[in-house]
């Protein structure tokens, strides 16, 4: 490796917190954050990586682009099939919102409406209403789903349904894969299976 890439990979982490100082909750590593935008290029942070690497067929990868006051990333978990990070909410409790990425999901359950993502396919489903509002939502596309998993306490619902899901983002698998080439100058094994493009 050499001395310029070693120095720009080291820095991100730094930037990163920089960027994201009081979203982060403490004992969750700057690095791990799933931002969808850091630095002066605007690539994403490594968290973002790390998810699209554990589902390789996945065409979107889900990201943080910024969270209205009183929410914060609580945690990453990232492992071969799957990827999510969870949000606390200062009102509406700990892990209030988390996010998946998955091969498929199941939404036989819920009900289809109106995507307000192009490209995805989007589903609702309510488990409970009072005391606590418990939902998923589902954005479904070739070769992967983002389930958004809503556990809110607070009295009023639809302001944080709202802000916190358009806090939530999602990058192209190709557009990553090139962000990552272009930072360090390898090719990280991003691209998907030919087949991975199907309908949703």
């Amino acid at each position: 490796m050499s001395a310029a890439r070693g120095t720009r990979r080291a820095a991100a982490p730094a930037v990163l917190a920089l960027l994201l100082a009081g979203c982060v909750a403490p004992g969750v590593p700057a690095g791990q954050v799933p931002a969808c935008a850091i630095g002066d290029r605007g690539a994403a942070a490594s968290g973002v990586v790390l998810m699209a690497q554990a589902v390789p067929t996945a065409s979107w990868v889900p990201c943080v682009e910024g969270l209205p006051l009183g929410w914060h990333v609580a945690g990453l978990d990232v492992r071969s099939g799957s990827g999510r990070f969870w949000l606390d909410s200062d009102r509406d409790g700990i892990h209030a919102i988390e996010v998946r990425l998955t091969g498929r999901c199941d939404t036989e359950e819920a009900t289809e409406i109106r995507s307000d993502r192009p490209g995805m396919r989007r589903f609702e489903q309510v488990a409970q209403v009072s005391p606590q509002y418990h939902g998923r939502r589902y954005y479904s596309f070739g070769g992967g789903c983002i389930t958004v998993v809503f556990r809110l306490a607070g009295d009023s619902r639809g302001e944080p349904l709202a802000l916190a899901t358009q806090a939530i983002g999602a990058l192209r698998r190709a557009d990553l894969a090139e962000q990552v080439r272009q930072a360090s100058g390898d090719r990280l094994e991003l691209d998907p299976p030919a087949d991975a493009g199907g309908t949703p």
